[in-house]
């Protein structure tokens, strides 16, 4: 009898046989025993009972204690299991991401895998020069263009900060005209003041073509930092999540504790008080809004304890982000994790082992989305498009990875071996062999396959030239289309708008 595995079965639901999934499943790699994953859990809501939380602002925590929450002593807000347990019912486990077109959208959930950008670098490295400079809001558009072009690439968080502007609602307002000019796919941006949401929010309407049209395809989620680890909410983060909730945007909700600075320095330990921070946001969610769609970003960042520097490149990192998705997807919370954090400075060889082992653990362990994958250098405080385009590639070899091996009757072929075996002794002309050329097997963009000598003929070129070149073509290309010129016309009448038309 032959075994049928996961994969195989999610991939006869509505896929002709041998078709490539347009999903790929994770969850393969379980960094953590059924035990581990019931202790850490237990510890998590452990320390919400006992130790609790800080900061919660004043109508938040009426919400919080009339669902069934309550002070210590010390005035720090304790939450039941049964609270929490509650919210968990109620939560959505997968959930619809908008494109800004329906041909973009994403369903979130399961331990389906995406991979995105994410962070707030502050440089960007100038590829003809090797220089590092400011980052500008023309970076930020042009980056976006890059990921909008990138097939392996599935959805945009704002990667670089807009240093060119200095007023906070202009860079706020410029930074979300600028990703939903430069692609469709869904996007996600942070705000300096919960005030800008509404008029961002307004502005989107205004592309969509009318009012309350946002609320209907809400294609930009609400990147929301709603805790100060270790244990502390973020007030201004939770006025932000509530005005976000009821604009309709989904938030993405981030816990990132580093381990050994603001959370244990044990990874289980960390991961526990992340993921109580985690569930910390979930009722305050709840309390806004019960059942609303939101996206939980547990982020385990790693110190490099010798100077107590992020390492987002660690082995650590890899096998901690890895736990993060197990955990999420273990009580039934759509996942965000870091992956791809690479500390290495430039494109070079510590760059791609380091994001090669981070992102393609986050994704065996089930990440429903992973940030900070793409494009990012210098432990997240630089940005390259160049990087963007070798990850892209390397993401598509991690993604059919993650897809695993189909194992049925079909491809375990008795007649085939007896057919070639005792005629043309090879399989490069079966008929099995053609139809699953493109359908089984991926191929690369720019990682060179040559011989030594073809390779040296074509004039040695290395991934990093041929990534310039892709870059190049990708700006030289006519910018997208799916923001109607008029909408922008009206956007750029009634905004501070600084982005070139």
């Amino acid at each position: 009898m032959v075994r049928r595995t996961r994969r195989q079965e999610t991939s006869e639901t509505g896929l002709e046989p041998g078709a490539l999934p347009a999903l790929q499943i994770g969850g393969a790699l379980r960094p953590l025993s059924s035990l581990e994953l019931a202790a850490i859990e237990a510890h998590a809501y452990d320390i919400l009972s006992t130790v609790g939380m800080v900061g919660l602002p004043a109508e938040a925590i009426e919400r919080a204690i009339a669902a069934g929450a309550w002070h210590r002593p010390d005035g720090r807000l304790c939450f039941s299991n049964e609270m929490i347990r509650n919210a968990l019912s109620r939560a959505p486990r997968k959930i619809t991401l908008p494109g800004f077109t329906a041909d973009r959208d994403l369903r979130i959930g399961g331990s389906r895998v995406h991979i995105g950008t994410g962070g707030a670098a502050v440089q960007t490295l100038d590829a003809a020069t090797g220089a590092y400079k400011d980052s500008s809001l023309s970076d930020l558009y042009d980056l976006m263009r890059v990921l909008d072009a990138s097939s392996n690439i599935h959805y945009g968080v704002r990667p670089v900060v807009a240093r060119d502007l200095t007023d906070p609602f202009e860079l706020d307002i410029n930074t979300a005209f600028a990703c939903l000019k430069a692609t469709s796919k869904p996007i996600g941006i942070s705000f300096c003041e919960p005030d800008h949401i509404d008029p961002i929010v307004e502005l989107f309407d205004i592309a969509l073509g009318h009012k309350h049209a946002f609320r209907e395809r809400p294609f930009c989620m609400a990147v929301i930092v709603h805790v100060v680890p270790p244990l502390t909410y973020s007030a201004e983060g939770i006025l932000m999540l509530e005005k976000a909730v009821r604009a309709g945007m989904i938030p993405q909700i981030c816990s990132a504790g580093q381990a050994g600075a603001t959370s244990p320095v044990t990874l289980a330990g960390a991961l526990a008080q992340g993921l109580a921070e985690s569930l910390a946001g979930l009722v305050v969610v709840d309390g806004i809004q019960a059942g609303s769609p939101c996206i939980y970003a547990l982020m385990p960042f790693i110190s490099d304890l010798r100077t107590g520097a992020m390492s987002g490149g660690s082995g650590e990192a890899a096998i901690a982000n890895a736990a993060a998705a197990q955990l999420l997807a273990h009580i039934g919370l759509p996942s965000t994790v870091s992956a791809g954090m690479t500390d290495s400075k430039m494109v070079d060889a510590q760059a791609g082992y380091e994001k090669g082992y981070t992102v393609a653990l986050a994704g065996h362990g089930g990440a429903d989305m992973i940030n900070l994958s793409v494009g990012m250098l210098g432990s997240i405080m630089v940005a390259s498009p160049e990087a963007m385009v070798i990850d892209d590639d390397m993401c598509g070899a991690i993604l059919r990875s993650i897809r695993g091996i189909e194992v049925s009757l079909e491809t375990l072929n008795l007649d085939a071996v007896e057919r070639v075996v005792t005629q043309d002794g090879h399989y490069l002309g079966e008929i099995e062999t053609l139809k699953r050329m493109k359908s089984d097997y991926h191929y690369p963009a720019l990682a060179d396959r040559q011989s030594v000598d073809d390779w040296v003929a074509a004039g040695r070129l290395s991934i990093w030239d041929q990534a310039r070149t892709r870059v190049t073509e990708i700006l030289a290309a006519p910018h997208s289309a799916h923001l109607d010129a008029e909408a922008e016309a009206r956007i750029r009448a009634n905004y501070p708008i600084h982005l070139q038309p």
